[in-house]
């Protein structure tokens, strides 16, 4: 007769619960486990049912089935759970200080996420692009901070030789981080899955799995899940414009990079040209997305917000406003004023790439990982 399997042994992380209490701003005392928001999230389903398993878990302090747990990516922090629950226990806000726990676990080195959780810190998240950005200028002589010549050329000013100096091997630096990431995140729910009988025990099939995100890319770029919600059903409007402005101006560097080094095209361009034309939609998109997603969330009395959202969001606003700046003093003529809006538009830049695997934006990321994952799984079985 086979003897019975040994209970599990569950040891409480107080130090976890107080963590996630004091990044919501919440009790999970509150929480009486009636499984409301489960029923009440549209995203949640039979065979993978959130947030109410994670809310337990939560309440227990089982920090080693929630940080690499692709269920906590699966919510969109739609509020439908957080409005209908009884005890104002909010599961959404709970789930979102979940993720900003996980990107802190897995975007190394951890000395970095201390700058995104002190407000004191704020100044020197664009002192040190500032110092690095003229350090390098000088070092290399090709800053020259009296351009002069009868227009502004934003290339004699700050050459693309130096710009490339600089943000090409911080962009390696990034991807590094990010693969090192990944790869841990990816190990860590496999075998949290395996524990838990979701998936089977052993190694992942990564050729299966990049052609899974392949598949669950154009769905996560269309924001189709954002429809599904009804409390914040219009942030899908707003998350699509900056969404849109993101990937169009990335779109928009290459292709003037490409203009610059195949076609030996320099700038400054004519304002019909269609890159440009492109550009200038992208960055009012940027601004109008920016100022949507901030009023949203200034509206919702009920909706945690913590320096690590707002920080985010004034970096948008603050990346599209300098940007069209640059560009209306430069045609306006104004060139100590051009150059210097345009020197302040390069330090937001720096800060968006040098920091994006410790900021909110590092959700693209892993919640693209977590979502292909999940589909990963549910094909093997």
């Amino acid at each position: 007769m086979a003897s019975p399997a040994l209970p599990e042994f569950i040891e409480p992380d107080l130090d976890f619960i107080a963590q996630i209490n004091s990044g919501s701003g919440l009790n999970l005392k509150k929480c009486y486990q009636c499984a409301t928001c489960s029923v009440a999230c549209t995203m949640s389903h039979d065979d993978q049912p959130f947030p109410r398993k994670e809310m337990i878990y939560a309440s227990w302090g089982l920090k080693d089935r929630l940080i690499a747990n692709p269920d906590i990516w699966l919510c969109y922090n739609c509020k439908d759970c957080s409005t209908l629950c009884p005890r104002d226990a909010r599961p959404g806000d709970v789930l979102n200080s979940l993720r900003k726990m996980s990107i802190k676990e897995y975007s190394k080195p951890a000395a970095m996420h201390l700058l995104f959780n002190d407000t004191r810190k704020l100044p020197w998240l664009f002192i040190l692009p500032a110092l690095i950005i003229i350090t390098m200028g000088f070092a290399t002589g090709l800053m020259n901070i009296s351009p002069g010549g009868d227009r502004i050329v934003f290339a004699h000013f700050f050459p693309v030789p130096l710009i490339e100096m600089i943000f090409i091997p911080l962009s390696l630096g990034v991807t590094l981080v990010f693969f090192l990431g990944i790869r841990r995140f990816l190990k860590d729910m496999q075998a949290t899955y395996a524990r838990l009988g979701k998936a089977t025990p052993g190694s992942i099939d990564f050729k299966r799995l990049l052609i899974t995100i392949v598949t669950q890319l154009p769905a996560i770029i269309r924001h189709e899940r954002f429809s599904t919600c009804s409390e914040t059903k219009g942030r899908k409007i707003s998350h699509m414009m900056v969404a849109f402005s993101f990937t169009s101006l990335a779109f928009v560097a290459g292709a003037f990079v490409f203009a610059l080094y195949v076609l030996n095209s320099h700038g400054p361009y004519d304002q019909i040209n269609p890159v440009k034309i492109l550009a200038n939609v992208s960055g009012i998109a940027l601004i109008a997305g920016s100022l949507l997603l901030i009023r949203e969330r200034r509206a919702n009395a009920r909706q945690t917000n913590g320096y690590f959202d707002w920080y985010l969001l004034g970096l948008a606003l603050s990346l599209g406003i300098t940007g069209m700046l640059t560009q209306t003093l430069r045609l306006a003529e104004i060139p100590w004023a051009a150059y210097s809006m345009y020197f302040i538009h390069l330090i937001f830049a720096f800060n968006l790439v040098a920091f994006l695997p410790y900021t909110k934006l590092a959700h693209l990321v892993y919640r693209t990982v977590a979502i292909a994952y999940c589909h990963y799984v549910k094909e093997e079985k």
